[in-house]
């Protein structure tokens, strides 16, 4: 079964690069309402005297209404379409933010973690179905880089966002405020822009081929495309590289300065030095995923690399600063192999199901958030450190394993399309 279909490849740049960059605007505000809350934990326990524990809640709160959502809002995209969907997405950020804003204790806050898990559970089968059909074969690679970019740049940008304004203005209400009117700002450029974002218009023609899979997929069960193996082993491979993102993302800091006895001054710079060699590494990844046919293999080196680095920052054998420039290099790994993971993961699903099968298997990094955060965080109450690296690297080799599988499959399909024709 090939992919879904993709605009002719003599589409022009200027309208492939129109429908990307506000793909990219779209997909890097669900990443900043991912951290809606986080920033403002100290001002929270301090008005309300909330422990850590009760806060973290509110995480869990936000990734299961997201990664329910996300299983969920696949069969919506592809039934009415993406466009409207992004929409009512982006209105519920807006609406968290007003909630958030307004909240007099703990039960508000609560809401508005849920509602933000609600306008974030559809943007991956949004993004991922607006560019699969809105832009050029021969860009896609580069589509998927922006789209990765954009989400490592809206965590990047939350918490100087947020923490800046509650602290200039003495107000964490008047930080929640300016977030509510970033999101729907965003959605007044989104309306404004409507026309680039028409999934219902696809810029592709039908091939005679592309055409009857589709028609004959559509003619089966809704939920037909459950029974594919490719789907679970991409929601594997999601599930363990969350868990590897979220060890480090949350837990490499301390790790380092217990481990490596480095000053938490120091160790805070790690994990935006990971985000950033993995966003360099999406721009590289963008032109490989549009050249390489064989994706499994771009991932499996990267992804191996990367496990190499984090497992020699666990044996303790560096030197200290040496130890968090690895760190941040092994991001570089991961990044280059999101672009052809992305690709994979389109040349696995069946015509007619983009949305689906992006918002199940995306499901898996929501519920990689959900339980890894807590598995690595005993560890390291533990004193288990070189876990968090050892964990960590081997949930990068099960994700190699899961996409190993899905690039197999791929290539057998392809070979059977070509025995037919």
């Amino acid at each position: 079964m090939s992919a879904s279909l993709t605009s002719p490849p003599g589409a022009p740049l200027r309208q492939d690069a129109r429908t990307i960059g506000l793909i990219g605007l779209a997909h890097g505000s669900s990443h900043f309402f991912h951290m809606l809350l986080p920033p403002l934990f100290p001002f929270l326990i301090a008005d309300f005297g909330f422990t850590y524990s009760e806060l973290g809640l509110l995480l869990s709160v936000f990734f299961v209404v997201s990664g329910v959502g996300q299983a969920l809002s696949g069969f919506v995209v592809d039934r009415v379409g993406a466009r409207p969907i992004l929409f009512f997405a982006l209105a519920c950020f807006g609406c968290a933010g007003l909630l958030a804003a307004s909240a007099s204790g703990y039960a508000g806050l609560v809401a508005a973690a849920a509602l933000a898990g609600v306008g974030n559970a559809p943007f991956h089968p949004v993004d991922f179905t607006i560019l699969n059909k809105r832009v050029s074969s021969e860009r896609l690679g580069h589509g998927f880089a922006v789209h990765g970019i954009s989400g490592n740049l809206g965590w990047g940008a939350a918490p100087v966002f947020m923490a800046g304004i509650a602290s200039a203005a003495g107000s964490w209400r008047v930080a929640c405020l300016c977030g509510a009117l970033l999101a729907f700002a965003v959605l007044a450029v989104m309306v404004w822009q409507r026309d680039a974002l028409d999934d219902r218009q696809p810029l592709a023609a039908h091939s005679p081929a592309s055409a009857a899979a589709a028609a004959a997929f559509q003619a089966e069960h809704p939920l037909a495309f459950l029974r594919l193996p490719a789907v679970w082993l991409c929601f594997s491979f999601f599930f363990w590289s969350t868990c590897s993102l979220s060890a480090i993302q949350s837990f490499a800091s301390p790790a380092l300065q217990n481990l490596y006895g480095l000053p938490l001054t120091a160790t805070a710079l790690v994990v935006t030095g990971y985000m950033l060699c993995s966003a360099a590494g999406m721009v590289l990844g963008g032109f490989l995923a549009s050249r390489v046919q064989r994706l499994e293999k771009t991932i499996s080196i990267c992804l191996l690399a990367a496990a190499a680095l984090l497992a020699l920052v666990g044996a303790g054998l560096l030197p200290g600063t040496w130890a968090l420039v690895v760190v941040a290099v092994s991001g570089a790994g991961v990044g280059i192999a999101g672009p052809s993971r992305d690709m994979l993961i389109k040349r696995a699903a069946p015509p007619g199901a983009t949305g689906r099968v992006y918002g199940t298997v995306y499901s898996g990094l929501d519920l990689g958030f959900s339980l890894a955060a807590p598995v690595f965080g005993a560890m390291l109450d533990a004193g288990l450190n070189r876990g968090i690296f050892f964990g960590s690297a081997g949930a990068l080799v099960l994700s190699v394993v899961s996409a190993g599988f899905v690039g197999i499959g791929v290539a057998a399909r392809r070979r059977q399309a070509l025995a037919a024709a």
